[in-house]
């Protein structure tokens, strides 16, 4: 047992991987600690675990909102939070973005990534607050480097299509991804109970998208041709995605993450049955592999373009599909039925919008979603140029709502079961 004093924070548990191949488990730091990049930490509890140990268990008693509603728990409104709620449509995001032009600096340094990442939730304090980084970020620590351009976005200089493009690959490096677990563990100090820290993911079918084609497409036809030129070339990078994905979302939970969206951005791509055969699986075995090491983390799948697909998602297993603003909100709950919670759906647009129609929208969707087991957020992310008190009235909607009030002649809160097996 080594000790460490820290400044202020309630307590809780959080994983980070050490080169000694032991886990370090956290209690709360505030604003003030950046692991080594600050001098004033003064000494309390930190205590080296067995690399076995499973991830934090929940209490389910004192979850933030958006992990009850994730769980399907009967709760007093909705949680709410935003795709892309960090970004370019923030003022204070553009300046700083102007000192630090670079994206991978921006989301690959610490300090960085948690004053972004909490710029949103000190402007609106939404019910989730999501690390800031991109789902490329794992890339280089498992074989795959890649840059940005400003007007071309990610490139892959060295596409793999064949064998010989596998030998690159290796078991992902957690040592080479610690920024993102010190920026996890900073962001629960930071916002303590009163939110939910998320993590996430790139499904591996979106993430294979960049790899195979080099970058950013519209056709996908390199990767879509693929699976039937190279389909055994394509499965083996699809497994060894799974795998590091899947290790990247333990430990993202293990630093401190206690909800993970896995973004299959590209899923909608496939007709349905295609996606069924070369997307589904691997995301499957991804949800069956963290659930045996976090059982109590929910996992919420979204997928741009998801209307064909809605009945498929749920055979994934996560706990949370994610609509987008395409499909209609009750008929996307109909469709899913009662085993799986639902995230979303306003259209981004509606923030451009006079407050009051952007008002009547929310209580529509809410109202559509029913009672329980719904994450309020857009049906995609936040559009550039988005007027910021717009988003500021999303959130101030949000709060007042009540269920009570919404549905007061349906049945009580206490005659329902709970939507999910957590």
């Amino acid at each position: 047992m080594i000790s460490v004093t820290i400044r202020g924070g309630e307590m809780y548990s959080s994983s980070i991987p050490l080169r000694s191949g032991l886990l370090i488990a956290w209690s709360s730091p505030d604003s003030s600690v950046r692991l080594g990049l600050r001098p004033n930490l003064k000494t309390q509890s930190i205590r080296l675990l067995s690399k076995r140990q499973r991830c934090p268990r929940a209490s389910l008693s004192s979850d933030p909102l958006l992990v009850q509603a994730a769980r399907g728990n009967a709760i007093s409104r909705p949680p709410a939070w935003m795709m892309r709620q960090a970004g370019r449509y923030m003022a204070v995001y553009r300046k700083l973005a102007e000192k630090y032009p670079s994206f991978r600096v921006r989301s690959e340094t610490v300090d960085l990534i948690v004053e972004i990442s909490l710029q949103p939730w000190r402007a609106f304090r939404p019910d989730g607050v999501i690390i800031f980084s991109d789902i490329l970020t794992p890339l280089p620590a498992f074989g795959v480097p890649f840059e940005i351009e400003d007007v071309k976005g990610p490139i892959i200089q060295s596409p793999i299509c064949d064998e010989e493009g596998l030998k690159c690959l290796h078991p992902i490096d957690l040592e080479k991804l610690q920024f993102v677990g010190e920026s996890l563990m900073i962001l629960r100090g930071e916002v303590g109970k009163k939110a939910a820290v998320l993590g996430f993911v790139g499904a591996p079918w979106t993430i294979a998208t960049y790899i195979v084609e080099g970058g950013t497409t519209r056709t996908y036809t390199t990767i879509k041709r693929m699976c039937h030129t190279a389909p055994h070339v394509l499965r083996v990078l699809l497994s060894h995605l799974t795998q590091a994905i899947s290790d990247y979302i333990i430990f993202q939970v293990k630093s401190g993450a206690q909800c993970i969206q896995i973004f299959d951005s590209w899923g909608g791509q496939l007709p349905p049955h295609v996606w069924e055969h070369w997307s589904k699986p691997y995301i499957k075995q991804i949800v069956s592999s963290v659930r045996k090491e976090c059982p109590q983390t929910p996992l919420v799948l979204y997928i741009n373009g998801n209307g064909g697909l809605i009945e498929r998602m749920t055979g994934t297993g996560v706990d949370v599909v994610g609509l987008d603003w395409t499909v209609d909100m009750a008929d996307g709950r109909r469709r899913l039925g009662n085993n799986v919670n639902v995230q979303g759906n306003v259209d981004p647009a509606y923030l451009f919008s006079p407050l009051p129609v952007l008002t009547d929208e929310i209580h529509r969707v809410v109202r559509c979603a029913g009672r329980r087991g719904h994450i309020l957020n857009l049906g995609h992310g936040v559009l550039v140029n988005t007027p910021e008190e717009a988003v500021a009235h999303f959130f101030d909607v949000v709060r007042g709502l009540s269920y009570d009030s919404l549905f007061e002649d349906d049945v009580a809160v206490d005659e329902l079961e709970p939507l999910t097996r957590l």
